[in-house]
């Protein structure tokens, strides 16, 4: 109940902080607008698909394990000048357990998904008003930053990796940091981005396979599959899970 009470009462107000295109665990986003986002961009970049457009990709590592509190705390009182919130504030982040003292957020925590989303508020401002690109997008850990030219992301690239170490606590993860034509195909939020179709995820599509195996029965379960594949190129796919349920049905 407290954790819905602090919901409440606080979304609304810093939501209205956040940038336009941050995506994760907000009302009226999603994983969906986030690559229709992603794909009006590329559009955009490309000038329609007559130029090359290069794409910065990056993850940081450990998300929710290295929400540092104090940095935290610092965040939420520049905004909350109330002390009696902060000290209750204080007390429920505190509260989350961790390996390290002071260290680190619960995955799936209705409060936590706000505070993380405070918390790379400060990221998400830096990107667009000291980097100063047009194109980004971020949905939890997960960040793009579109751009014709690829020695300017490879410029933007080392800020980047210095802010979230420096002001957050947080590092990229090493092997999840790319810079790829659109052309080539970029790995997004479980689908692969090309110029004019986007194609799901080879791990996404066993996921899923083996989801519609053990959920044969369960009609909602197939329907949200299906609902997920409608928002890309998959007619292949959607044909194999209505072989596994329909062609086993009788």
């Amino acid at each position: 109940m407290l954790h819905h009470a602090i919901y409440r009462n606080l979304y609304p107000f810093f939501d209205r902080t956040f940038i336009f295109d941050s995506y994760s665990c907000r009302l009226n986003k999603g994983t969906h607008k986030s690559i229709n986002r992603f794909q009006s961009f590329a559009y955009k970049v490309s000038k329609n698909h007559t130029q090359t457009a290069w794409i910065l990709k990056c993850d940081i590592r450990k998300f929710f394990d290295n929400i540092d509190h104090e940095i935290l705390l610092a965040i939420l009182g520049r905004y909350i000048k109330n002390q009696d919130i902060l000290w209750l504030l204080d007390g429920v982040i505190d509260s989350f357990s961790s390996n390290r003292l002071g260290i680190g957020l619960p995955l799936g925590n209705l409060t936590s998904q706000l505070l993380v989303n405070i918390y790379m508020n400060e990221f998400d401002q830096f990107v667009k008003h000291k980097i100063k690109t047009k194109y980004y997008i971020r949905y939890a850990d997960d960040f793009v930053i579109l751009f014709e030219d690829k020695k300017w992301l490879e410029k933007i690239l080392p800020k980047i990796s210095e802010f979230l170490q420096s002001k957050l606590g947080l590092k990229l993860h090493a092997d999840k940091v790319s810079i790829k034509t659109l052309a080539s195909g970029v790995d997004f939020l479980g689908w692969v981005h090309f110029p004019d179709y986007r194609s799901v995820r080879t791990t996404t599509k066993k996921r899923m396979l083996r989801g519609v195996q053990r959920n044969r029965k369960k009609d909602e379960s197939i329907q949200s599959y299906l609902g997920l594949l409608s928002h890309g190129n998959a007619k292949g796919l959607e044909w194999k899970i209505g072989e596994l349920v329909y062609g086993n049905s009788e």
